[in-house]
């Protein structure tokens, strides 16, 4: 009893950083129609700011979590212009383009921390949170749930309650309506990306402390961003957010009693179960064309 209590909370955990990267994935292609293979990259970008910059020249962790966020927004917004833009009209040209920034990325972050063992940066909240006497939560994970649930209800509300987050919503509707509506696209497209990205980062800020870091981490991360997103609904956030704690929860539990290997295994056939039985996902609506 005590260890699937102990998993559930790590798993409620674990979906808050997930629902960050993988809204964030679900935003850019909501609203630009461009499947971003490089948002795995982003989060490893966020990450490697946090190594680079507190754990190896010794700046204060929540600065640098905020240099993070920053840095990988400014590559998301070059991403937009540079890459998406010019190739608006052709989805499989940007889809190709964010492959190869997906290698730039990787080789940047090789040439910044070299080819060595995975990095570590060790925790910047000691101790431990004991409740009931065996449940045992890291005061570094506890900081890192917290700060998902703000940045995921700050979003909420930008989407909910302002302006331009009626426009996004409606440029992810319908882009030409919008346009005709004058709403400026390449105005919300870089928002998108923005706000995207700066998600990536925030989560790879956080993730920072909690695991290995590499250049080819974003793998794991791009992988479990497409499970959730295609398990809640593709172009649904409240759907990511559900199916990111459901699917944590999963692979925590899956993890826990047969392996990492065979819990990720185990997400992509789940993925697949989903697609046979409801191909929109938990809460993805289908569109009549």
């Amino acid at each position: 009893m005590e260890l699937i209590l102990q998993s559930i909370i790590n798993g409620l955990i674990q979906g808050g950083l997930y629902a960050l990267f993988a809204v964030g994935l679900v935003m850019i292609f909501g609203v630009m129609g461009v499947v971003n293979f490089a948002h795995g990259e982003l989060v490893m970008a966020g990450a490697y700011t946090i190594w680079y910059l507190h754990a190896q020249q010794g700046l204060g962790y929540l600065p640098t979590v905020v240099v993070a966020v920053v840095l990988v927004t400014l590559i998301g917004l070059l991403m937009e212009r540079f890459l998406f833009r010019p190739t608006r009209n052709d989805p499989l040209a940007g889809l190709i383009c964010s492959i190869g920034m997906l290698f730039i990325l990787q080789v940047i972050a090789t040439l910044i921390g070299g080819e060595g063992p995975s990095k570590q940066v060790p925790p910047v909240f000691q101790g431990t949170l004991v409740v009931f006497d065996f449940l045992r939560i890291p005061n570094q994970r506890i900081f890192a749930l917290v700060i998902s649930v703000a940045a995921l209800v700050t979003l909420w509300y930008f989407l909910a309650r302002t302006k331009l987050g009626w426009a996004l919503r409606a440029v992810a509707l319908d882009r030409e309506a919008s346009a005709l509506q004058g709403i400026n696209i390449n105005r919300i497209s870089m928002i998108a990306i923005g706000v995207g990205a700066g998600m990536a980062g925030l989560a790879g800020a956080l993730m920072a402390p909690l695991t290995n870091i590499n250049p080819h981490m974003g793998h794991n991360v791009i992988i479990t961003a497409f499970i959730v997103t295609i398990v809640g609904g593709v172009g649904s956030l409240s759907g990511a957010v559900l199916a990111a704690i459901l699917y944590a929860l999963f692979h925590t539990f899956m993890t826990v009693y047969f392996g990492g290997t065979i819990a990720t295994i185990s997400g992509l056939l789940l993925m697949v179960l989903v697609l046979i039985i409801k191909p929109t996902g938990i809460m993805g609506v289908r569109i009549s064309e």
